[in-house]
């Protein structure tokens, strides 16, 4: 892992895709998913829960998580995409095989000094504020704590609400959009920041770079790599380590293959 930002900690997002409250009930097993392995890996990443946003049934519409160690963020690079579910529907009367969709956004977490690199103009961001959802006390479900900032040039949208105090959330989300900004700036895709704004996932068939299939038979599959393996359930778990080593080899592969091509 050698990219500018692989060393970094990451904020990870969630979004229910197509597959209406099925979509919105495995984004959540996604979350757990990722909060598993994020917990039980060897460097102790540190785990929290940035943003949910309820699912009008079940599960979440989104949500977002923050994962701060070394090469967070080099890892889960491997997770960035559209994950499809295909299982006998349990919100289905007739217990009928359903297809849900629900995607992965990622972006490095800045330190201070990377963050203050990236200056906004004031009059570029519009920022709203609204109650926070889910547990969290009287404070957290009275007050509006919770902040959504928009970027007006990109329409990038981030969310945050873990803090108690409207400032702080207001902070980090702030610099969850420049850590979106820097991304793209060093990767030379300037011109192409609306096509990482945080509402733009195309969650949905066609799009997938994994496939998790409980039912008529059990398999994980990654569409890129190729790497493959039937115990689901432990990989729902947060057994991840097979998807990104494949993953890793396979960008690492492919990196020297364009720089072959170019030379």
């Amino acid at each position: 892992m050698g990219g500018v930002h692989d060393s970094c900690g990451a904020v990870l997002t969630l979004t229910a895709g197509a597959g209406g409250v099925d979509a919105q009930d495995w984004a959540e097993m996604l979350l757990r998913m990722y909060r598993r392995w994020a917990e039980g890996h060897p460097s102790g990443y540190r785990v929290t829960l940035t943003e949910r946003t309820e699912g009008e049934e079940a599960g979440i519409k989104s949500a977002a998580l923050t994962i701060d160690g070394p090469y967070a963020y080099g890892h889960l690079k491997a997770e960035r995409g559209t994950h499809r579910l295909v299982r006998l529907s349990p919100f289905n009367a007739a217990n009928k095989r359903q297809t849900s969709f629900a995607g992965v956004e990622l972006m490095p977490l800045l330190g201070e000094e990377e963050a203050g690199r990236v200056e906004i103009p004031p009059a570029d961001l519009e920022v709203t504020t609204m109650r926070a959802g889910g547990a969290g006390g009287q404070n957290v479900n009275k007050v509006e704590t919770a902040v959504r900032v928009r970027h007006l040039p990109s329409g990038l949208v981030v969310r945050c609400q873990q803090e108690r105090s409207q400032a702080r959330n207001r902070e980090i989300a702030i610099s969850m959009v420049k850590a979106r900004m820097l991304e793209a700036m060093e990767a030379q895709r300037v011109d192409e920041l609306a096509q990482i704004r945080g509402e733009a996932i195309a969650a949905e068939w066609g799009q997938q770079i994994r496939s998790y299939v409980l039912a008529p038979y059990k398999m994980v599959k990654d569409a890129r790599t190729g790497h493959e393996t039937p115990q689901v359930q432990s990989v729902l778990d947060g057994e991840l380590g097979g998807f990104i080593d494949a993953y890793l080899r396979w960008a690492a592969a492919a990196e020297r293959d364009q720089r072959a091509e170019g030379s």
